[in-house]
């Protein structure tokens, strides 16, 4: 299974974390999360129709195609991500992923590629035990 999905919030984003009030000490996710999360819903409708979620074992690969120059560490991207295609009905926890692996596409001279966009492919895992 294949996806091309917009750009996604970084986990300093994704997640909120009141101080004060009845939420305090509370991880949430923010506005800006869950419109992520409704962003992703759509594209997956829109890209693969109504599925079931898998229950198999998982590879995923995410290909990251930057918006800009700046410097970004990769592992503040996947994690709205995948919560956010879990949420989305792909598959039924993203704890079913046993690979895991995260690039940023470059052109053929090893350029960046700028586009704000990430691309993911989903694999079940040979020998999908359970475990």
């Amino acid at each position: 299974m294949n996806l091309t999905l917009p750009w996604p919030p970084s986990a300093n984003t994704y997640w909120r974390h009141p101080t004060k009030g009845k939420l305090a000490g509370r991880h949430l996710i923010s506005e800006k999360g869950r419109a992520y999360r409704e962003a992703v819903a759509w594209n997956v409708k829109a890209q693969l129709g109504a599925i079931k979620p898998t229950a198999k074992r998982l590879a995923v690969e995410i290909e990251v195609f930057v918006p800009d120059r700046r410097r970004r560490d990769l592992d503040n991207l996947h994690k709205g991500l995948l919560d956010s295609l879990t949420h989305a009905g792909v598959w039924a926890d993203d704890s079913q992923i046993d690979d895991l692996r995260i690039r940023r596409a470059r052109d053929e001279n090893g350029d960046l590629i700028i586009a704000g966009m990430v691309k993911v492919a989903i694999t079940e895992e040979e020998g999908n035990g359970n475990g």
